[in-house]
């Protein structure tokens, strides 16, 4: 047994990791839209879907970008996931031909509230645990529900104990 608490079963991720793997999405993502292959537009669901989706706008070269501000965590606590902000309407339609990026999906309940407004838009996330993975379709890694991911714009360089031991 350990003493750990939840979130120190980390997957830490790099600036130069995160890009990889956007870039990786957006190539799985290339080609599979409903109009010959494109897609109209790309909805980052904020905050940790616009680095994603800023890197996957510039490799399949879609210039309409918006966003969708949805709340569902507070610290690392999870709660209701409820919109603080909704992308154009006129855009959006009911989300054929938009793609809806976010860094992970989680429990799956911010994509679960996003699909509910927006059922024919393709979800994609660069990570995913499983409790969520029904509700996005494309992604690139898995990750176990016990992990907690610490993405490069929420962390700072320090000293960190080692896994095991003290050595």
């Amino acid at each position: 047994m350990t003493d750990r608490l939840p979130h120190e079963k980390g997957f830490h991720i790099s600036w130069d990791q995160i890009h990889r793997d956007s870039r990786a999405l957006a190539w799985r993502l290339d080609g599979q839209g409903p109009e010959e292959g494109g897609w109209r537009a790309i909805v980052a669901i904020t905050r940790g879907g616009l680095a994603p989706a800023m890197i996957i706008a510039r490799e399949l070269d879609i210039r309409t970008v918006d966003t969708i501000s949805v709340k569902s965590y507070h610290h690392q606590d999870q709660g209701v996931a409820q919109v603080l902000k909704s992308p154009d309407a006129e855009l959006m339609g009911d989300g054929e031909g938009i793609l809806v990026i976010d860094d992970l999906v989680d429990s799956g309940k911010t994509l679960e509230l996003v699909r509910e407004l927006f059922p024919k838009a393709h979800f994609a996330t660069v990570y995913a645990k499983p409790k969520g993975r029904p509700m996005v379709d494309t992604f690139i890694t898995e990750v176990s529900q016990d992990t907690w991911i610490f993405f490069p714009w929420d962390m700072a360089l320090q000293y960190v104990e080692p896994y095991r031991g003290t050595d």
